[in-house]
């Protein structure tokens, strides 16, 4: 009796708490009362505040929970405003030009608003329903976009590290059934799997080393290969690569081509990729990342013709589709390689229920529960649009464009690369100074500065072993007049450095 007596005082207390029919004004409240605090986030000056990890010794109280105490929705507020909300980096605010962090749709935000609050889970029909349509629609629009076959299909994932897992996966468990017989999935390892090799440009994304391992075979199972001046993978070198594996004793099974490098965007020729593949009889990957979203416009078509070659795709919407994380895909040339990561739970979506016309994206995930992150694209491109979206692109593209042609001949600036998509690498450098190691250090003290100090965030990366600076342009917003803003800050802090030293 006492143990009810108590239940029922937690259930009258805190009953509003949960989202239900009961709770719907509550629930308006909060969001209200949030949006005000949201919009003093917007007003802030700068993209952070510049306070270091010692700064939040004092909010330590803030951080931890009180198990004795429950706020109230303004105190709560209150306090995730000091602690997050005044130092949170701010991704839309034009001084951010550092890592692949884009500014997000208002249309894609109220996509993530109602499927964070109804909560789908989207891995089988009987808890997504119409949800699983819409998913699986967002991935026939892309598909049909890089004009993948009719047998393509796809799934959403957390983000591009996944997806490239997913490729290497299904390249392996592919090459191991098709040529030797084996079921990996069924039987685990076997000792032929230690020949088999990846291809991928010695600038592609690092998860291609960290995916082979986390499979079981290593780092150097990835085989790099060199790049041209305009930091692509050399087709040449690729065909020697793979000759020189095979002559190695090792089993070549897939080629990973770059749409879009990290640090300078550049593209992988992929139509000659594509063929040599083909040649080989290997599973051709593109990880088009950060430049797959690129298929939109009109600028970059020529450059990702080839994707339709490919046997798996890597696109994430949320570095160049303007979608809050997460908000990834992953797609294949044919639906049929999903059986390499398809499971069937008795609890969940046994195989003697498998009906085609209720389908369950489990079969499809590596992931089994997962959010519904298909609306926001979905409100995206109902309420944006695809050609706005790929005009938005085009913009970043040619505001990387006006920047190199506005810093290339300034005696202060050694600039890599004419970009390609929206990156621009390039350091400072002292006149008088030739030794690379005092540039390095400049370099660092330029970057570091700017961020402590809340005044610009702008990220910092290596070529040949020496520290370059780099702006990741993904806001359509920013103009040319923001980025030189930026630019004389580095020369300015800079010549600092000088001063100070």
């Amino acid at each position: 009796m006492l143990l009810e007596t108590h239940t029922n005082l937690v259930i009258d207390r805190d009953i509003e708490q949960f989202f239900n029919s009961q709770s719907k004004y509550t629930y308006e409240e909060y969001i209200l009362k949030t949006i005000q605090h949201i919009k003093s986030f917007l007003d802030r000056d700068q993209f952070y505040s510049g306070d270091l990890i010692s700064d939040f010794g004092s909010k330590k109280h803030l951080i931890t929970p009180n198990s004795q105490v429950n706020l109230t929705i303004d105190e709560a507020l209150k306090e995730v405003k000091e602690l997050y909300l005044d130092h949170t980096i701010a991704f839309h605010h034009p001084n951010y030009v550092a890592h692949l962090n884009c500014p997000v749709l208002l249309p894609a935000i109220i996509g993530d608003l109602v499927a964070s609050s109804v909560n789908t889970a989207i891995e089988t029909w009987d808890q997504s329903t119409s949800a699983t349509l819409i998913e699986q629609e967002m991935i026939r629009w892309i598909c049909a976009e890089m004009k993948l076959p009719d047998t393509s299909d796809g799934v959403f994932t957390s983000g591009g590290t996944q997806s490239n897992f997913m490729a290497l996966l299904l390249a392996r468990d592919d090459y191991a059934f098709k040529h030797f017989g084996l079921n990996l999935k069924e039987n685990g390892w076997s000792d032929v799997v230690s020949k088999f090799r990846f291809f991928c440009s010695e600038k592609a994304h690092f998860s291609i080393r960290k995916n082979a391992a986390l499979m079981g075979m290593g780092y150097n199972a990835v085989i790099p290969v060199p790049t041209d001046d305009k930091m692509k993978m050399e087709s040449d070198a690729l065909v020697q690569a793979i000759e020189k594996e095979k002559q190695l004793g090792n089993i070549p099974i897939a080629v990973v081509a770059t749409a879009g490098t990290t640090d300078f965007g550049s593209f992988d020729p992929l139509e000659t990729i594509a063929k040599i593949a083909k040649e080989y009889g290997i599973w051709f990957h593109v990880d088009g990342a950060y430049g797959g979203s690129y298929i939109l416009t009109e600028t970059h078509q020529h450059l990702l013709s080839g994707i339709a070659h490919a046997d798996s795709v890597t696109i994430d919407f949320h570095k160049t589709m303007f979608q809050p994380v997460c908000s990834s895909a992953f797609l294949v040339r044919d639906t049929k390689h999903f059986k390499y990561v398809s499971y069937y739970a008795d609890y969940l979506n046994p195989l003697e229920h498998r009906d085609e016309e209720f389908p369950n994206l489990i079969e499809k995930s590596i992931q089994t529960t997962r959010r519904f992150d298909a609306l926001k694209l979905w409100f995206s491109l109902k309420m944006t649009g695809a050609k706005t979206i790929g005009s938005f692109l085009e913009k970043v593209h040619y505001l990387a464009l006006d920047l190199y042609y506005n810093i290339k001949d300034d005696v202060c600036f050694e600039v890599v690369h004419k970009p390609e998509l929206s990156t621009l690498v390039f350091r400072y450098k002292v006149p008088e100074v030739t030794s690379n190691t005092v540039h390095d250090t400049i370099n660092l003290y330029i970057k570091n500065k700017l961020f402590k100090s809340g005044q610009a965030s702008v990220a910092s990366t290596k070529l040949d072993g020496k520290v370059y600076l780099k702006f990741t342009l993904l806001n359509p917003k920013s103009t040319i007049d923001d980025l030189l803003n930026i630019i004389q800050m580095i020369k300015d802090t800079g010549k600092n450095y000088k001063t100070i030293n």
